[in-house]
């Protein structure tokens, strides 16, 4: 078996990892981002093409949109501030104690 070099010594695994949530958390918000740019083209189609028989439907996904963006947003704020305080909240399945 090869043996491993040792790590350098300004290599930072804690900074790393705090990288990598960020990444993912903002990675996460742009998914919020892109599926509500696609939900308010979609009502956009649907009152440009069909204002009267669709309307209402497309001003649906126009204001879903919003709701969408809303959620991603705030989500991305109350998972930013739990990782600058290094405070990841645990999902409630794994706080099951054992009887």
């Amino acid at each position: 078996m090869p043996e491993l070099s040792p790590l350098p010594p300004n290599y930072d695994q804690q900074g790393l990892a705090a990288a990598r949530t960020r990444m993912a958390n903002e990675r996460t918000f742009l998914t919020y981002v892109r599926t509500s740019l696609a939900m308010l083209g979609f009502g956009l189609a649907l009152i440009q093409l069909h204002p009267v028989r669709a309307g209402s439907l497309g001003y649906w996904a126009v204001g879903a949109a919003g709701v969408v963006l809303l959620t991603g947003w705030l989500r991305f704020r109350m998972r930013q501030r739990e990782i600058e305080d290094c405070r990841i909240a645990v999902n409630a399945s794994d706080t099951s104690l054992p009887h």
